[in-house]
């Protein structure tokens, strides 16, 4: 979906890429942390009392469930402890 005007997107582009790589880097890794807070909340909400375990499984599962067949899926799962 492409909803934001193209002078937009390059000035966007030129600002993120006058930042240094350092300040980019802290910014996905800033981004990447809140993600998974509101997965984290998301997944407390529809099970309060899910275990530490049941809840990485699942945040594995939201992130990254769509890049593994269902064999491997089960693997890696079955590899959490």
């Amino acid at each position: 979906m492409l909803d934001t005007h193209e002078s937009i997107q390059k000035r966007f582009f030129q600002m993120m890429m006058s930042k240094s790589p350092v300040d980019r880097l802290r910014m996905g890794c800033s981004m990447f942390d809140s993600a998974k807070q509101i997965v984290r909340s998301s997944i407390l909400e529809r099970n309060p009392d899910g275990s530490p375990l049941e809840i990485r499984k699942e945040m594995f599962l939201r992130f990254y469930g769509q890049d593994f067949q269902p064999d491997q899926k089960i693997k890696i799962l079955d590899a959490f402890k």
